[in-house]
């Protein structure tokens, strides 16, 4: 897949998915790099990770040379080091220091400031127990995962007050949003499993997290008001200003645009036809709302609000286009592209 002459964050996920299956992958690495060189990003914040993935590229397809020189651009782009961002390109760095060998030294010194990120970034688990891996330090992935675990639980129970008879009160958060306790977990039973350490009760509550975040994921959507699709512009807007709708709505514009596909599947595959979703704002739902004299988290202002939305047309939004039209979220790409393959994630 070619670039564009100006790239947006869209562009990026879409590239993040498809990149490595391309004809030239590499050339897309040297092209996402020349697009923040010549400042063709739509998104200037966005220089990090499009570096950071122009160096997972060049890692994956085994040019570690390219991929350091990407990651250390992909490390100077952000504002801070402190940035989350920074840190995940940071573990991406000393993973390729690691394979380029003779440099494990440098790789630790790059790692070993990021453990606090265990505690709080949910990509963390991953990025850091990869790059140990990768220096063959995963006994030491296994301790530092489980100082974050042990630490965590510790901080929820003392919060909470609450033990239940198989461990401390775990809250899991929705299927589009796991928590970071959950991501935690997760990893740390993948490292032990590759160790072949025997299961603890810290992989049980893994195992019981897993199949109690499936079992949520797979519950049908049934209000209304959860048909209501926000356009990227709005939705970014709704969660600043309402941010305990996150769980309602998803954390980010992927995975709100991933639940309303599935349940739009969901719903075809039951037998119902003319299925669309209502394109909302943030200043109608407010406007609603204050109308209402009721809050917008609530769930009956929002089933109204939907209910008020399907009164017009313009603000019906058809489902589903044809593969190869404009996808219905308003992205630009092809819906094969972009909200089909959503569904069977």
């Amino acid at each position: 897949m070619p670039t564009k002459d100006v790239l947006t964050s869209a562009d990026l996920a879409e590239l993040r998915r498809s990149a490595l299956g391309a004809a030239n992958p590499l050339g897309i690495a040297a092209d996402l790099a020349e697009a923040v060189e010549q400042g063709r990003l739509a998104a200037p914040e966005d220089a990090g990770d499009a570096l950071a993935l122009a160096a997972e590229i060049a890692e994956v397809r085994g040019k570690l040379d390219a991929a350091l020189r990407y990651a250390d651009l992909a490390v100077a782009a952000y504002p801070s080091r402190d940035d989350d961002r920074a840190g995940l390109a940071r573990a991406l760095r000393a993973r390729i220091l690691f394979q380029l060998g003779g440099r494990e030294d440098e790789a630790m010194a790059e790692l070993t400031p990021l453990r606090p990120l265990l505690l709080g970034q949910p990509d963390a688990p991953a990025y850091v127990s990869a790059a140990l891996d990768a220096g063959r330090r995963s006994a030491l992935a296994d301790e530092w995962l489980t100082e974050a675990v042990d630490k965590l639980l510790a901080e929820r129970a003392a919060g909470a007050q609450a033990i239940t008879a198989t461990g401390p009160a775990v809250e899991v958060g929705p299927p589009d949003a796991p928590g970071v306790l959950f991501f935690l977990l997760q990893q740390r039973h993948r490292v032990r499993r590759n160790l072949n350490l025997p299961h603890d009760r810290n992989d049980d509550l893994a195992d019981r997290l897993e199949n109690q975040l499936t079992r949520r994921a797979e519950q049908p959507l049934t209000a209304e008001s959860e048909l209501i699709f926000w356009p990227r512009a709005e939705f970014d807007r709704l969660l600043a200003e309402q941010p305990a709708l996150t769980e309602t709505y998803g954390p980010d514009w992927d995975a709100h645009r991933a639940r309303l596909e599935k349940e739009l599947v969901r719903l075809t595959n039951a037998g119902q036809t003319g299925l669309g979703v209502l394109s909302a704002t943030v200043d109608g739902l407010l406007g609603f709302a204050g109308r209402r004299n009721g809050d917008p988290t609530d769930p009956e202002i929002r089933t109204g609000y939907a209910r008020e939305l399907s009164t017009r047309p313009s603000a019906r939004v058809p489902w589903p286009p044809e593969r190869n039209d404009a996808c219905w979220c308003g992205s630009g790409l092809k819906y094969k592209k972009d909200c089909l393959p959503r569904s069977r994630s």
